[in-house]
Formats: structure tokens, C-alpha cells, sequence
């Protein structure tokens, strides 16, 4: 068969990424607009979508720790990756670092605002260390940097 018609019909790739947001980040757009900007994170989600038609991408914001648990354990079976942001809870829960901790798919840690550079109890994440990285400071941007990441190991 001739080579270009192979190319043709070769089946897409798709990727599955659930992108998990925890709490407060249902505000973005209205929540400290100088530190986490203006915009919300349905208005950011459009473009990403359009930026990567390659990837499907399954969207969740939870205020609830247990919330994003069963949603971390259901992307094991369900998604190719996952990109979070845990907000507060990346500090303190480590029920969500274990439970990172034994998935099977890649996890990429995403925060908005540079937490080095704020209160020193958001200098250290529990959840970072068994993230596959930690992408901090670079606002809603940051999330497009963990898709692009993933996009070249998965």
C-alpha cells in the first residue's frame, strides 16, 4: 500500500488528561485577582481545548479533599494523565499524597501563584514529591506547560 494513503489512515492518538482543581478554585477570576488574575478557569479551559484538539480533556474543581481523592483513584482507570492543583490542600493532606503515590498514571502538579514567594506554610507541598514535577508561578499559563509535558512522556 502506498505509504501517504498508510499515513492517511493510520488511527489518531488521542490523550485523556483530567485537569483537578481543589478548593476555592471555582473563584478564579473574582479570588485575589492580583495574585490568581481575572480570569476564570472555564475561560482558560477553551483554549486549551482548542490548543490541543489531540486531547481530550475531562475537567473537575473540588472543595472537598475526599472529592479529589475518588477522582484521583477513577483517573487511574479512566485518563493517560493528570494535571492538578490542589490549592491549600497540596500543603497539608496526605491522603492525597498517598493516593498520588500509587497511581499508575503521571501526575503533574500545577500552581498558579509562585508559592515561594508567599506565606511559609505554601513554601513546601506534600503532594509535589510524588508528582512526576511541580510547575509554580507562571498563573493559568502554567497549566498549558503540564499538558505540553505530558504530551512528550505519556
Amino acid at each position: 500500500m502506498n505509504r501517504a494513503l498508510c499515513t492517511i489512515f493510520a488511527p489518531l492518538s488521542v490523550m485523556r488528561i483530567l485537569l483537578l482543581n481543589g478548593p476555592n478554585l471555582d473563584l478564579l477570576g473574582t479570588r485575589e485577582p492580583h495574585i490568581y488574575g481575572t480570569r476564570t478557569f472555564n475561560e482558560y479551559l477553551s483554549e486549551l481545548r482548542a490548543a490541543y484538539p489531540e486531547v481530550v480533556f475531562t475537567y473537575m474543581q473540588s472543595n472537598f479533599e475526599g472529592g479529589l481523592v475518588e477522582a484521583l483513584r477513577e483517573a487511574a482507570h479512566t485518563q493517560d494523565a493528570v494535571v492538578l492543583n490542589a490549592a491549600g490542600y497540596s500543603h497539608t493532606s496526605v491522603a492525597l499524597r498517598d493516593t498520588i503515590a500509587v497511581l499508575k498514571v503521571p501526575v503533574v502538579e500545577v500552581h498558579i501563584s509562585n508559592i515561594h514567594g508567599r506565606e511559609e506554610f505554601r513554601r513546601h507541598t506534600l503532594t509535589g514529591g510524588v508528582c512526576a514535577g511541580v510547575i509554580t508561578g507562571f498563573g493559568l499559563p502554567g497549566y498549558r506547560l503540564a499538558v505540553e509535558h505530558l504530551l512528550r512522556v505519556v
